[in-house]
């Protein structure tokens, strides 16, 4: 991982106090559903649902992983195919999820935008970094 940017998994208890300071009810109504959604178009038919993680960055940012050592065969519109890890999956996931609704109206939009560059930042000291960067672009 980045050398300067740390992440810890958000204890259980803690999971929606935590999504809700960042991002309100736009959490559960919109961010979730769309990188569950993101998930399962990119890893299909390997991935089917499933609990996920929840981790903080020391930079601010957010993402979340499915809580899994299945290694997901990927595919991605942008013609990508390789496999990823569930927690470079859950990076991927993050990252188009926020890149989409950033181009929304309001601070929602601008949040997500915001946390598109944290999580980029972080993901670039990923161990899959190049993968990912694969899907991405």
């Amino acid at each position: 991982m980045n050398d300067n940017i740390s992440s810890y998994l958000v204890p259980e208890a803690d999971r929606m106090d935590f999504v809700d300071k960042l991002f309100g009810i736009h959490f559960p109504l919109k961010l979730e559903p769309t990188v569950f959604c993101f998930a399962e178009q990119l890893a299909a038919p390997t991935y089917n649902g499933g609990h996920w993680h929840f981790f903080a960055l020391s930079n601010g940012g957010f993402y979340m992983a499915p809580r899994t050592d299945t290694i997901f065969k990927v595919n991605a519109d942008n013609g990508f195919s390789g496999q990823l890890s569930g927690d470079a999956l859950g990076i991927t996931a993050c990252l188009y999820a926020y890149s989409h609704l950033s181009f929304g109206d309001g601070a929602f939009a601008e949040t997500c935008a915001q946390q598109y560059h944290l999580l980029r930042e972080y993901m670039l000291g990923h161990a899959e970094v190049k993968s990912i960067l694969a899907a991405i672009d």
